[in-house]
């Protein structure tokens, strides 16, 4: 694994000073509505106590969800047991940094987190990867083998490199070397071969979405990438922007070539929303700071509208804390938006909206339309209401829906949302738990409809991993993050987070 001292040769030494420089003048001239609260500072006695319950309960799941022998987790798990025959590499993430979550809260030894982990680890390096270093999307939960066929109906399947996926892989392999020395050289082997540049489109600055050996029918027309690039910067993908800046395998200008929102002119109408902002420029990039508005607020949006998209990344990045002027406004204020959505708008009683188990069965995208990009939206109830609001001159608006139909809400988008509105996130977790039948052994089940009171009796590696690192950061003071940035992380993406003012604003 590269370290920073073997990069910092390659810098300008007076253009990191100066960026270090502008971080810590943003920092002193930054007064941030709404910021981030300092982690587990603002709860009392019993929602600490609350949040313990909630997070050995979690822990459980993960017990119920991972093969022993070979220590990785399903990609989920019923309430009757019942294990998915597939998983990925950001559930194999998730599930080594919830095992350390445990840890620090005391759930299980130090021992124990130390041989669960190394049995994944001796697991992960005998899996069969690409020559680029990175794993492939599916592999059988029980052997590690790569999947050529969908388990579920046999249909075969084209294995991909997401570089997403393997972003929150890499994440946990640092996570697991920073916080446990025993095993660090053993996830410094592997994450040492995962060059994020195999990703990286110098044309356009950005991150392919990943790359098939042997492309399926329709795709061979890119080289085998996919022919889209992640080119919105608040989105879940940045976790590997943010570790190839790091190790020197993706350079700092292409956190800038990432999109605030897209231009305001009429080429891009075809976007949720006429964007209002200005060019400012950083690091010899200009950038449009766009912003889109919803009821009185101002914000950097994300793709679908969704939490998991905005908020899983400053699970393990303290973004609000080095961008003030940025990340520090558009968290809080983006969480208030979700809730605005489901108790005012929608009327729900209830908010949390992300991608989740369907209630009526399968997987879906839930979000809020109007905090999203995407003209299609990732909508927030089963019927998929949509609003479409106009582009100024461009596209003229529809008249708003009457209502929202069946509301879905997914309880990991509330454990998101703790460092920005503890109390709110709080009171809606346990109004879930008392009104409808949202909990379990492994604790909250993946999704509940509102509405009907239908609910997806499941446990899902990833969200269950989101609620984890949630909980350990709350209840001990940011441990998950301060395990990831430790060392290249902060000294070389710290300061680009710093220069940077977003046009965000909280509703008034």
């Amino acid at each position: 694994m590269r370290r920073l001292s073997t990069l910092v040769p390659a810098r300008s030494r007076a253009r990191l000073l100066a960026m270090v420089l502008a971080a810590l003048m943003a920092a002193l001239l930054a007064v941030p509505a709404g910021p981030a609260l300092a982690a587990g500072e603002h709860l009392d006695r019993g929602q600490r106590a609350e949040l313990r319950e909630y997070a050995a309960d979690t822990w459980r799941s993960f017990v119920l969800m991972t093969d022993e022998t070979s220590g990785l987790p399903a990609d989920n798990v019923t309430a009757d047991g019942t294990r998915s025959a597939y998983t990925s590499p950001t559930n194999i993430g998730g599930y080594l940094w919830s095992t350390l979550a445990a840890r620090s809260l005391g759930l299980i030894t130090r021992r124990e987190a130390r041989e669960r982990m190394a049995t994944t680890l001796a697991t992960l390096e005998g899996m069969e990867r690409h020559e680029s270093g990175q794993y492939y999307n599916w592999y059988d939960p029980a052997t590690g083998a790569k999947l050529e066929r969908w388990p579920v109906d046999n249909n075969l399947l084209y294995p991909f490199l997401s570089s997403v996926d393997n972003g929150w892989l890499a994440a946990a392999l640092r996570i697991v070397s920073n916080a446990e020395p025993r095993l660090a050289d053993e996830a410094d082997a592997i994450l040492s071969g995962m060059d994020f540049s195999f990703y990286y489109d110098d044309t356009v600055g950005q991150l392919r979405g990943g790359y098939w050996p042997a492309p399926p029918p329709g795709q061979e027309g890119c080289g085998g990438y996919t022919c889209f690039h992640y080119g919105t910067l608040n989105t879940e993908p940045r976790i590997a922007s943010y570790l190839g800046i790091a190790a020197g395998d993706i350079p700092e200008t292409h956190y800038f070539r990432t999109w605030r929102t897209f231009p305001a002119t009429c080429d891009w109408g075809w976007q949720e929303q006429q964007p209002q902002g200005e060019y400012r420029t950083y690091l010899g990039v200009e950038v449009f700071e766009g912003t889109y508005g919803y009821r009185g607020a101002r914000f950097v949006p994300t793709w679908g509208g969704s939490m998991f998209e905005a908020l899983m990344v400053p699970l393990f990045v303290p973004e609000a804390e080095w961008g003030p002027r940025s990340w520090g406004v558009n968290h809080p204020t983006y969480v208030q938006a979700q809730i605005a959505h489901g108790l005012e708008e929608a009327g729900y009683g209830y908010w949390g909206f992300s991608p989740s188990n369907n209630p009526s069965g399968g997987y879906r995208e839930y979000g809020v339309d109007q905090l999203g990009m995407n003209p299609d939206g990732y909508s927030s109830d089963q019927e998929r209401t949509v609003v479409d609001e106009g582009f100024g001159d461009c596209r003229p608006p529809q008249p708003p829906p009457a209502d929202y139909g069946q509301g879905v809400v997914t309880p990991h988008a509330s454990f998101l949302a703790l460092p920005y509105a503890p109390d709110q996130a709080l009171g809606n977790l346990a109004a879930l738990r008392a009104d409808f039948d949202a909990y379990g052994e492994g604790g909250f089940y993946d999704a509940i409809n509102v509405s009907s009171g239908e609910v997806s009796k499941a446990w899902l590696a990833l969200d269950q991993s989101m609620i984890m690192a949630a909980i350990a950061n709350e209840l001990r003071g940011g441990i998950v993050q301060r395990w990831f940035v430790r060392g290249e992380v902060e000294q070389v993406v710290r300061p680009l987070l710093g220069i940077e003012e977003f046009g965000a604003a909280p509703a008034p």
